[in-house]
């Protein structure tokens, strides 16, 4: 991904002169802009700049239909895993209520900062451990969101291309990069369609062992620098895809950890 948006950034010099001598020619030939009714002038029609748009990437991953039949998906498969860590949090949140409790009612009490020290660490102790096992369960989640992600975001670059090449766009932007942008330079819809046709669905379950990509490159890192083999430069960007964590989704999302 990191190289088609370099590829496309190399394209914006071009399309920046030939649209800057545009604008020169046309500020020596002002249009007298036409008479509305009633004899008011009419306001001027915003002019869309060709081959620029914007689009979410995170976003667009979030709203195909793979993504969002996964995590619907997910809650049902997964649903006696997340039962079961609910259950957990619950026993946890049992425990550490009375010792907060009893920890508040000391403060006021004024008793001394050692013993409120140490009522302080034994409850942060225990939050770390339910916070820990939780985790531990949760994982097997956590390990088919990160699969369904990459069957995704796998085909972004060819998504993206392809829809740049269809709709002749040289200049992609993040909208975090624009103040503003008129709806029409926007392409993250037809950034989804195009997934919907790559990716129409995605598998739920990982295979066992599989890893994400962000382990499984920093397990090759290491091999290599353990065989002696030159390290990947600083600053060279790894052949991941752009999305590579939990993207931004669009709307409400089923209830789960």
């Amino acid at each position: 991904m990191t190289k088609i948006l370099n590829t496309v950034a190399g394209l914006a010099l071009a399309l920046a002169m030939t649209a800057g001598a545009a604008n020169a020619q046309a500020a020596k030939k002002p249009a007298a802009p036409a008479p509305a009714a009633g004899g008011q002038t009419a306001a001027p029609r915003a002019t869309l700049l060709p081959g620029v748009g914007t689009a979410d990437l995170e976003v667009a991953v979030a709203n195909t239909n793979a993504y969002r039949a996964a995590q619907q998906q997910r809650q049902s498969i997964y649903k006696p895993t997340l039962d079961a860590a609910q259950a957990r949090a619950k026993q946890y949140d049992a425990q550490i209520k009375p010792l907060a409790d009893q920890l508040n009612a000391d403060v006021t009490a004024k008793k001394p900062d050692a013993q409120l020290q140490a009522q302080a660490i034994a409850i942060q102790k225990l939050r770390n451990q339910g916070e820990t096992e939780i985790k531990q369960m949760l994982a097997p989640i956590e390990l088919s969101e990160a699969y369904v992600l990459e069957q995704i975001s796998d085909k972004l670059p060819q998504a993206v291309q392809n829809v740049l090449g269809r709709r002749g766009i040289t200049l992609l932007l993040a909208p975090d990069a624009v103040l503003v942008a008129a709806p029409q330079y926007d392409l993250t819809p037809a950034i989804v369609a195009e997934l919907n046709v790559l990716v129409p669905t995605a598998q739920i379950t990982p295979p066992t062992g599989w890893q994400p990509r962000r382990v499984r490159d920093a397990q090759q890192q290491q091999q290599q620098q353990q065989a002696g083999a030159a390290p990947r430069p600083a600053g060279t960007p790894a052949p991941a895809p752009a999305v590579t964590t939990p993207p931004k989704p669009a709307g409400p999302q089923p209830e789960g950890r």
